[in-house]
C-alpha cells in the first residue's frame, strides 16, 4: 500500500493500492481501521482489469499547533 499523502485546500488525500487477491472483507477491515483510528473516509475507488484496486481516502487537514483539533 502506498503511504504518500497529498494536501488540497481543506482536505488531505492518501491513495492505497489493494492487491487483487485481497478479499472484500479484508479490504473493508483495512479501510475501517484507517477510518476509526486516523479519521480517513472513502473518497474514490478505481478497480483495474487485473482485479487490483486503488482507493483514495480523504480527511480534513489538522489545524497546526492544536493537536487533535480539526477545522
Amino acid at each position: 500500500m502506498s503511504e504518500s499523502v497529498e494536501a488540497h485546500d481543506d482536505w488531505e488525500y492518501r491513495p492505497l493500492r489493494i492487491p487483487a487477491d485481497t478479499s472484500v472483507k479484508s479490504a473493508a477491515t483495512q479501510l475501517s481501521i484507517h477510518a476509526e483510528f486516523s479519521g480517513w473516509e472513502l473518497s474514490r475507488v478505481l478497480r483495474y482489469a487485473d482485479g487490483t484496486r486503488t482507493v483514495w481516502l480523504k480527511r480534513r487537514r489538522s489545524t497546526p499547533g492544536v493537536p487533535g483539533l480539526r477545522t
